[in-house]
């Protein structure tokens, strides 16, 4: 019985191993292919990263030779002249490039940004910065109501771009000659928890220039910015 079993444990052992090379000579190709793809799939990849690091380094090389320049005229014009991939980028280069021109040519500047806060599919970080600083240029030819519209959509966003917009809207209360409107928005700055300890410093120095008692807060900032001083 012992030779029996073992004859037959042979035999079966025999046509597992016929079978099983029957579907690896039918089905064989799929398992190649596959490696072949995942091999080519991660090739694919590194070659992919790879260009887009040589891609980065080269718009970054581009850029730092604009900014080398002398003249700003001529950063300026240079930056205009990089292309870029992205909307993202093409916004670093309108906020450089607006940078260059905003001392000689605030007005044109200033278009500068708004168009480029405006333009579709520009991150919203950047749009906010944009109008900040068009709306903050010196003479940049934005009228009050305008420079008041732009500021009060920012003062719904959060953190940091609401404080600003809101420092720079009691800028406006004091160009227009509201000085309790804009000694109001000061205080309600420099109490914020959310404010900075640089922008605390600033809208302290408005309050008292207007006659008005910082906040507690406000004052701590102040005498640790004179000390570290």
């Amino acid at each position: 019985m012992s030779d029996s079993d073992s004859f037959i444990e042979e035999v079966t052992e025999e046509v597992r191993r016929d079978r099983l090379f029957g579907y690896m000579r039918r089905y064989g190709w799929i398992a190649v292919l596959a490696i072949l793809l995942l091999v080519g799939g991660a090739a694919w990849n590194e070659w992919q990263k790879a260009q887009a690091r040589d891609a980065a380094q080269a718009l970054g090389d581009r850029i730092i030779a604009a900014l080398a320049l002398e003249d700003r005229n001529a950063r300026a014009q240079a930056l205009g002249e990089i292309t870029v991939p992205n909307p993202s980028a093409q916004a670093v280069l309108d906020l450089l490039a607006a940078s260059e021109t905003a001392t000689e040519s605030p007005q044109d500047a200033a278009r500068r940004l708004l168009a480029m806060a405006e333009r579709e599919g520009t991150d919203p970080v950047y749009r906010q910065i944009a109008t900040l600083k068009a709306v903050a240029l010196p003479e940049s030819g934005l009228d009050v109501a305008t420079r008041r519209t732009l500021m009060d959509g920012l003062t719904r966003s959060g953190g940091l771009v609401r404080l600003l917009a809101e420092e720079q809207l009691g800028l406006i209360d004091l160009e227009t000659g509201d000085k309790t409107a804009a000694l109001e928005r000061m205080m309600q700055i420099a109490a914020d928890a959310e404010a900075t300890a640089g922008l605390r410093r600033r809208v302290t120095q408005v309050i008292v220039a207007l006659g008005g008692k910082p906040p507690e807060t406000a004052r701590i900032d102040q005498v640790g910015a004179t000390a570290s001083e």
